[in-house]
């Protein structure tokens, strides 16, 4: 069952939860992929509620999010669940099936093609209405050096920013 609520009406839950992190979800054919974010907000832009979220372009997530028009965002209520970070922070959905791997409970989505997640809550549906790779001589030096370094070879792995208009939002019971 779902509840429906209003995006303004999680936003300071979601504000809070994701400074320990919540989940981004991506779903791409039978593949479904579930990575732990820790940037993100929810607002206003163009009249409509939106979730903009942040993808480093090395991840699976990436791959994923690029092939299809809509993502989720799954928020616990009051705390989040370690297994669930362990895994789906620090583990590739390119390696392992993370549904099995966390233990999700996978609920089907009402708008969207990509579920929520029972165990997390609370259910942004988000259809993507804007994409923007990182321009890197647009970020502060001090941001550069402290969140994008270069590797051995030199290489910065960036962000694009993904814009999603919030198209349903519910607490599944």
């Amino acid at each position: 069952m779902k509840k429906d609520i209003r995006p303004e009406q999680c936003s300071v839950t979601l504000t809070e939860m994701l400074k320990k992190g919540i989940l981004l979800n991506t779903k791409r054919g039978d593949k479904f992929n579930s990575m732990v974010i820790g940037w993100g907000n929810i607002g206003t832009l163009w009249g409509k509620s939106v979730f903009t979220v942040y993808v480093r372009d090395s991840r699976f997530t990436k791959e994923m999010i690029d092939d299809t028009e809509w993502f989720t965002i799954s928020c616990p209520i009051e705390k989040i669940d370690p297994l669930i970070q362990k895994v789906c922070g620090s583990k590739s959905g390119r390696d392992i099936d993370k549904v099995k791997e966390a233990g999700l409970t996978l609920e089907e989505p009402r708008t969207g093609t990509v579920p929520g997640i029972k165990e997390y809550p609370i259910t942004l549906e988000c259809r993507i209405v804007y994409r923007q790779k990182q321009e890197l001589d647009l970020i502060p030096g001090e941001v550069i050096n402290r969140m994008y370094m270069p590797d051995e070879t030199g290489f910065r792995d960036m962000h694009t920013m993904y814009i999603g208009e919030i198209k349903d939002a519910y607490i599944i019971e």
